[in-house]
């Protein structure tokens, strides 16, 4: 209690002007148009990749519930609407407050992140479609922690996605769309690949993909390159790795209860790595499948996936995998609450000098969703057993309690952040264990284009920190609003 009570007496100058910039924000939010109704007959639903919402059959000029966006997600081009273009955004600001960040005593901070995305997806005919979106994300003040103001945090200016479509005509069963440009990607749970949502400038890829789609089945080949942030100037594809791949999803089993089966082959090619100890150019593919959904149609539901890794990194072969498995029943009450256990497992290396390389490359992963929410720790080396609870006590409102336990899948490997680099390196301490974390989040749905989250988590450092460097316990506090149009 007393340490959370520190979080904010500590730097008053600092926070003091991050809570008045927070204020600052949360009231133009506030003032921005509210929805008077929260979903229409016809408008789609907002979703994580604003290219993948359909308007085309939205009529902004039907029905009764009118919203203030309306008259610009469906405008029409062509007199006989074959060409039409539809507008949006969105707007998120986030207040953090760290007390022992990295479990040292003296990263005590508060800050606030902002940053904003506005898009326009235009489509000429029934054959072509170009889609933009701009965003710029902002650091208001200072991050006194270490990293300073990372890549994560600040992107001035850039352009998230920019891309053209192109549909190839192939019959009546099967679809081809052609993407070529910039581009985010997002497959299966985001395990693997993510546009990392969670951090404030977002991931992206300047990529060539072709989509087909055919009966349950999507099919998805790609070839691309990173687009790393470059804060301050503009985003191009020199600096990031190459990766590419065929990823299909489809449904299997009986119609009334459908099962999700994701079949990958997803390869990753750049110029050096360092994998404990290992260093040279790495090339590395990695062979999965995942398969999830509701058990009979029944209470219970399950995710299951599984990938190995072969390739080479300079002179050694790899050789890792991993396995994530999750259990979960939703007890059949008003407030829809769920109970859940998980086991997420990622090879270590034994030895730096036997010629293989067993950690785990997690790729481009939503580390955030599975292995804590403080991201310390990433899918290489780390085995984290977890449980919780979540539940709907209200439409509006959801809560989520969960728990983790780690431990370092080898003694003789590093300990790796949710960005894949070293945390603590494995030679400074013999024990496996890492430590606990208790993560709690509520969410509440103002409206049709409002969401407020919050969340409190505590780090327990285990025997492993405890023998590699400074171990104090730490906590986390984050505010969020969003909105979306």
């Amino acid at each position: 209690m007393m340490r959370t009570q520190r979080m904010f007496r500590k730097d008053r100058t600092a926070s003091r002007g991050g809570a008045s910039e927070m204020c600052c924000l949360l009231a133009a939010s506030a003032l921005a148009p509210i929805a008077t109704a929260q979903e229409a007959s016809n408008r789609p639903a907002f979703k994580l990749l604003r290219f993948d919402e359909d308007w085309s059959a939205f009529d902004p000029d039907a029905g009764e519930d009118r919203d203030f966006w309306d008259p610009i997600k469906h405008v029409k081009l062509s007199d006989d609407g074959s060409s039409w273009a539809s507008f949006g955004g969105d707007a998120r600001f986030r207040a953090e407050s760290w007390d022992n960040f990295g479990f040292a005593e003296t990263n005590d901070d508060t800050f606030l992140l902002g940053r904003a995305f506005l898009h326009a997806d235009i489509h000429a005919g029934e054959h072509v479609r170009l889609f933009v979106q701009g965003k710029s994300a902002f650091l208001p003040g200072d991050r006194d922690l270490p990293g300073g103001t990372r890549t994560l945090d600040v992107d001035s200016l850039a352009l998230q996605n920019a891309f053209i479509d192109l549909a190839i005509p192939a019959g009546d069963d099967l679809t081809l769309t052609a993407r070529l440009g910039r581009q985010e990607l997002l497959f299966g749970k985001q395990r693997l690949v993510s546009p990392l949502p969670w951090s404030n400038t977002q991931r992206t890829w300047d990529a060539g993909r072709l989509i087909a789609k055919i009966e349950r089945w999507r099919i998805d080949a790609f070839y691309s390159r990173f687009a790393a942030v470059q804060k301050y100037d503009f985003n191009d594809w020199q600096p990031g790795p190459d990766f590419y791949g065929v990823y299909a999803a489809g449904k299997v089993g009986p119609q009334e209860h459908p099962l999700d089966l994701d079949l990958y082959i997803l390869g990753l090619s750049r110029d050096s790595a360092t994998f404990n100890a290992t260093t040279g150019e790495e090339d590395r593919i990695t062979l999965g499948a995942r398969l999830a959904g509701k058990i009979a149609g029944g209470p219970f539901d399950f995710d299951l996936e599984a990938a190995y890794q072969l390739g080479d990194v300079g002179t050694a072969d790899v050789n890792a995998s991993m396995l994530a498995a999750q259990l979960g029943y939703t007890i059949p009450i008003d407030t829809d609450p769920r109970v859940f256990v998980g086991f997420d497992y990622a090879s270590g290396d034994d030895s730096p000098a036997d010629g293989e390389v067993e950690t785990f490359n997690q790729l481009f992963p939503l580390g955030h969703a599975y292995y804590g929410y403080m991201d310390f720790i990433g899918r290489q080396n780390a085995i984290d057993l977890s449980a919780g609870v979540s539940l709907d006590p209200h439409e509006k409102v959801s809560l989520k309690l969960t728990g983790h336990l780690f431990w370092r899948a080898s003694t003789d490997d590093a300990l790796y952040n949710a960005g894949g680099g070293v945390l603590r390196a494995g030679s400074l301490g013999t024990s496996s264990e890492i430590g606990q974390e208790l993560d709690a989040t509520v969410t509440y749905k103002l409206d049709a284009h409002t969401t407020i989250e919050g969340g409190y988590s505590h780090f327990f450092a285990g025997e492993f920190i405890e023998q590699s460097g400074p171990s104090e316990d730490v906590d986390w506090l984050y505010l969020q609003v969003s909105y979306r149009f």
